[in-house]
């Protein structure tokens, strides 16, 4: 009995880190591991982009985006990339728990309004099918355990776009245009987009401005990571 409470106890509560393996008091990252993530701790707070000094970056003074505010808890780089990376492409959903508790652990510290719901960015019927899953609803799951609003359904990709990866800030803007429909409720208001990794920020931008057309009172891009 003494072994299997013990071998429930290792299940439910690891007691090694998820990157060191260095042994732990039941938490997921040791001290070290945790301080050493990329922390996306100086950014734009328009866009996110990582910088070395507060306020707007030089684009967003010029060019603000369509969503008020952008936030992103991580950079992307080692680990977080590679976690992302294999809940993308290899399904390893365990990556989108941590890395999904780890955004609630820092939203928490936020000095800003909470959403009255969050809509993870879709993926086309067609590759949602090929894939079988949508990441950023497996990221929405640690938002919604911790009690805010998460509607998947409330957007839709209405053609399919090609890969962007590799693809500049201007293709991309050209191939997302008009790519998306948004749920009528989004009206009034103040919605967050959520996606796994915020690049040129170009699909958080169309969908920012499909639900401001359908009345969206304010609307904010979030995603786990930011590329620099």
């Amino acid at each position: 009995m003494v072994d299997i409470f013990s071998s429930l106890t290792e299940l439910l509560a690891p007691s090694s880190c998820t990157f060191c393996a260095a042994r732990t008091d039941g938490t997921e990252l040791c001290a070290s591991c945790r301080d050493a993530l990329p922390w996306n701790t100086v950014a734009c707070p328009r866009c996110a982009l990582p910088q070395a000094h507060d306020g707007l970056c030089a684009h967003c003074a010029q060019h603000p985006p369509p969503f008020a505010a952008a936030w992103a808890p991580f950079r992307l780089a080692p680990p977080v990339r590679q976690q992302i990376h294999a809940l993308k492409y290899q399904a390893t959903f365990r990556h989108a728990q941590l890395l999904g508790r780890l955004f609630v652990d820092r939203l928490r510290t936020r000095e800003a309004p909470v959403p009255d719901v969050v809509i993870p960015v879709p993926l086309h019927p067609t590759r949602l099918w090929r894939r079988g899953y949508n990441q950023s609803v497996e990221l929405a799951r640690a938002l919604r355990r911790d009690g805010l609003r998460v509607e998947p359904r409330w957007a839709q990709r209405l053609r399919r776009t090609a890969d962007q990866i590799g693809t500049d800030a201007v293709a991309r803007r050209r191939q997302v245009a008009k790519a998306f429909a948004v749920d009528p409720r989004v009206a009034g208001l103040r919605v967050a987009l959520l996606d796994d990794v915020m690049t040129t920020g170009a699909t958080l931008a169309e969908l920012a401005r499909t639900c401001r057309r359908a009345g969206a009172a304010e609307v904010e891009a979030w995603a786990i990571a930011r590329a620099p």
